[in-house]
C-alpha cells in the first residue's frame, strides 16, 4: 500500500499534464543553458560580449569578469536542476521518490504551501513567527509614517535609536520596503484577497522604480522571469489553476502579462542606462543609433517578414487552440460570471465601486481627455525621443501607476481572480457558485447620521431632506475637488504651479484627483464597506 500511495500522482495531475510539464521544464533548462553560456562568454576578456558589456548596454556590476564567472556557475546549476525536474516529469519515477517530495512536485505551489502548513491545516509553529513579523512590520510602518511628518531632529534621533537597518533608507524607499514586508506576510497569513492583491501590486510597482538600477540588471531580470515560469509551471499541476490559465479566452491574457512586463522592464533598463550616460556627459543610446535607412527596401522587407511570421504563428495557434465558441445568447440562461471582453474588464471591475454613469461614461471620457491633454499641460521639454527616468520621474510614475496598477492589474483581477457572482477567488481556489461573502455596504450618510448621531431621515424624502441627508458626503467631495488643489499648489506641487500657471495646473491636478479617486474608493469599500459617499437613489445620482 505504501508503494501504491507513493506511486499515486494525486487527483489534480494527469500523465498528459506531466508530459507537458516535462517539455516545459526541458525548454526552460535549454534557455538557462544558453543564458549560462552567454554569461560565461562575458567573463572571457576580449570576447565580443565582454566588449559590448563594457561599452554602452551594461549597468554597473555587469562588466565585472569575476561576477560573470560566478553568475555563470549559478545558471549552470539552475540548468541542471530544471533538467532534473524535466526528467522527473518525463520518467514518472513514482515509488523511487519519498511521498512528500512527490506531492510537492506534482501539486506544485499549493501542495508545497500545504506541506509548510501555510495553506489548509494551520501549523502554529510556522504561523506564530509570521504573525509576530506582520505586527512588528505594521507597527514600524505606522511609526515610519509618523516620523516623516515629524521634524528632522526627531527622525535623526529615531535613526540613532533604531539603527540604519530600519530607518536608514530615504523615506520613499523605506515605506515601500515596509509595505512589501507587510503585504507579503499578510499574503502568507491570510491568502490572496482584494486588499492584499492591491497593496502588493502597488508595492511591487513602486519597488521597480525605486530599486530600478538593481532590478533592471540582466541577471536580476532573468531571475524574475525564471522564478515566475517555474512557479507558474508548478501551479499548472493544480486542477483549478490549470482550468483558468488554459481557457482559450485567457491564454492571450497570460501572454499579454509577460509582454507588458518585459517591455516595461526593458524600457526602464534603457532609461537607467541613458540616465547614467547623461550623468557622465555621454550621448544617449538613441543618439548612437540615429542611423537612417530607406523605407524601400529596408522597412518594407522587415514589415513583410514580420507579417509572414505573425501569420504562421496565428495559423498554428488557431489549429492548436480552437476559438471558444459557445451557444447563442439566451436571456433565460446567462453565464455566471458574465464577463466583458478582456479589454473592458478594468471598467467592469470599476463598476464594483462606482455607478455605471461614472465607471462607464465619466471616467473613460476623462481618461481619453487626459491623454489628449498631456502634450498641452506638459512643461518639461526633456526626455523627448529617448528613454529616461531621472528627467521625467513624475510623468513616468503617474502614467505607470494609472496604466499598470489601475488598468492592467484590474484586467488581470477580472480575468483570473473574479469567479461566480463576481466573488474574489484565489489562484488555487475552486470556482463555486455556493461561495458566500457577507457584505453590509453602508452609505456615508448612514455612518454619519444613523450610527453616530442616531438620526433617521424619513423616506421617501423631499429635496430638502435629501440635501441634508447627503450633506456630509457633499462637503467631503467639495473639499476634495475645491480645497485640495490650492492646498497642493502651496505645498507638494508648488513648483508645478509656478511653472505651469493656473490653467494648466488646474487641469493636471483635477485629472490626478479623479485618478486617485478610484484607489481611495476601493480602500474605503474594503476597509469600511462604504458603498456611496453621496447616495441619492431617488435621482440615480451616486458617487
Amino acid at each position: 500500500m505504501l508503494l501504491a500511495a507513493m506511486a499515486h500522482s494525486g487527483p489534480d495531475i494527469t500523465p498528459t499534464v506531466q508530459t507537458g510539464l516535462g517539455w516545459f521544464y526541458a525548454i526552460l533548462a535549454l534557455a538557462n543553458a544558453g543564458f549560462a553560456w552567454y554569461w560565461q562568454s562575458r567573463s572571457r576578456p576580449g570576447s565580443p560580449e565582454a566588449q559590448n558589456s563594457d561599452e554602452t548596454l551594461a549597468l554597473p556590476g555587469e562588466q565585472s569578469p569575476e561576477l560573470a564567472r560566478r553568475s555563470a556557475r549559478i545558471w549552470w546549476l539552475v540548468t541542471g536542476l530544471l533538467g532534473l525536474l524535466a526528467i522527473l516529469y518525463f520518467v514518472h519515477l513514482g515509488p523511487v521518490l519519498p511521498l512528500w517530495i512527490r506531492n510537492t512536485v506534482d501539486a506544485g505551489l499549493r501542495r508545497g504551501l500545504e506541506t509548510l502548513g501555510l495553506v489548509g491545516g494551520t501549523n502554529f509553529a510556522i504561523r506564530l513567527p509570521l504573525i509576530v513579523i506582520y505586527w512588528l512590520a505594521l507597527l514600524a510602518l505606522i511609526t515610519d509614517a509618523v516620523l516623516l511628518a515629524a521634524s528632522s531632529d526627531t527622525r535623526r534621533i529615531a535613526q540613532q535609536v533604531f539603527g540604519t537597518v530600519l530607518f536608514g533608507l530615504d523615506p520613499i524607499r523605506r515605506l515601500t520596503a515596509w509595505l512589501l514586508l507587510v503585504s507579503g506576510t499578510s499574503l502568507l497569513l491570510d491568502g490572496l484577497g482584494p486588499v492584499n492583491y492591491f497593496f502588493l501590486s502597488v508595492a511591487v510597482f513602486a519597488s521597480f522604480y525605486l530599486w530600478r538600477e538593481t532590478l533592471t540588471r540582466l541577471n536580476v531580470g532573468w531571475s524574475l522571469l525564471m522564478a515566475s515560469l517555474v512557479v507558474g509551471g508548478l501551479g499548472m499541476t493544480d486542477y483549478d489553476f490549470r482550468q483558468i490559465i488554459i481557457k482559450p479566452d485567457n491564454v492571450p491574457i497570460v501572454g499579454m502579462v509577460y509582454l507588458v512586463a518585459f517591455f516595461s522592464w526593458f524600457a526602464l533598463r534603457r532609461a537607467v542606462i541613458n540616465d547614467q550616460r547623461t550623468a557622465q556627459g555621454l550621448p544617449t543610446l538613441e543618439k548612437l543609433e540615429e542611423e537612417k535607412v530607406l523605407v524601400w527596401p529596408d522597412l518594407v522587407y522587415t514589415e513583410l517578414i514580420c507579417m509572414v511570421i505573425v501569420t504562421v504563428v496565428l495559423i498554428i495557434w488557431s489549429v492548436g487552440l480552437p476559438a471558444p465558441l459557445e451557444q447563442p445568447a439566451a436571456s433565460a440562461k446567462t453565464p455566471n460570471p458574465s464577463k466583458a471582453p478582456w479589454y473592458f474588464l478594468g471598467l467592469q471591475e470599476m463598476l464594483v465601486y462606482y455607478d455605471p454613469w461614472l465607471a462607464g461614461v465619466v471616467f473613460p471620457s476623462l481618461i481619453i481627455f487626459g491623454l489628449m491633454a498631456i502634450p498641452y499641460i506638459d512643461f518639461n521639454q526633456k526626455g523627448n525621443g529617448y528613454f529616461t527616468f531621472a528627467e521625467r520621474p513624475f510623468a513616468i510614475v503617474t502614467f505607470g501607476f494609472g496604466f499598470i496598477v489601475l488598468w492592467l492589474t484590474l484586467i488581470f483581477l477580472g480575468t483570473f481572480l473574479r469567479g461566480p457572482n463576481w466573488n474574489f477567488f484565489g489562484p488555487f481556489e475552486t470556482w463555486t457558485k455556493s461561495k458566500l461573502v457577507p457584505l453590509n455596504n453602508v452609505d456615508l450618510s448612514e455612518y454619519f447620521w444613523v450610527r453616530m448621531l442616531n438620526i433617521v431621515w424619513p423616506s421617501p424624502a423631499s429635496g430638502g431632506v435629501i440635501l441634508m441627508r447627503e450633506l456630509p458626503g457633499i462637503v467631503l467631495v467639495l473639499l476634495y475637488f475645491l480645497v485640495l488643489p490650492p492646498l497642493l499648489a502651496k505645498t507638494i506641487f508648488r513648483q508645478f504651479f509656478i511653472r505651469m500657471g493656473f490653467a494648466r495646473y488646474f487641469v493636471m491636478v483635477n485629472l490626478l484627483l479623479v485618478m486617485a479617486a478610484l484607489p481611495i474608493k476601493m480602500i474605503l469599500r474594503w476597509a469600511f464597506n462604504l458603498k456611496y459617499i453621496i447616495g441619492i437613489p431617488e435621482y440615480f445620482f451616486n458617487i
